[in-house]
């Protein structure tokens, strides 16, 4: 079952920048593991602070194995360095997904093939 991960990290506006560029090797190095379909960490261009969190992880074992693994530790200690202030990071089961847009191009909400 896919398991998506979802948040917002905040740290101080001079050290935002560098803390993502910090950042970027191990994000890309994340995104060659097991089950790793999306791995980011991007900044919000309305905040000076904000860091958005995207990951998406085919199984929650896939998951497991990177929070018990070296790059979660590792991205732990680079993010250390620049003063996280604030965490709001959430986990989803996803049980049944699908395109916003149907076959004729027309965006729904809805969930129209499940």
């Amino acid at each position: 079952m896919t398991t998506l991960i979802a948040g917002t990290v905040d740290m101080s506006p001079e050290n935002r920048a560098e803390a993502l560029a910090d950042a970027a090797d191990l994000i890309a190095d994340t995104r060659s593991q097991k089950g790793c379909v999306h791995y980011v960490w991007s900044a919000d261009p309305t905040s000076d602070t904000r860091i958005y969190v995207y990951e998406n992880w085919e199984t929650t074992e896939d998951l497991a194995a990177h929070l018990a693994g070296p790059y979660y530790t590792q991205m732990l200690g680079v993010l250390g360095k620049y003063g996280v202030e604030n965490v709001e990071i959430s986990k989803f089961r996803i049980d049944l997904e699908e395109p916003v847009y149907d076959p004729e191009g027309r965006p729904r909400a809805d969930f129209f093939t499940g």
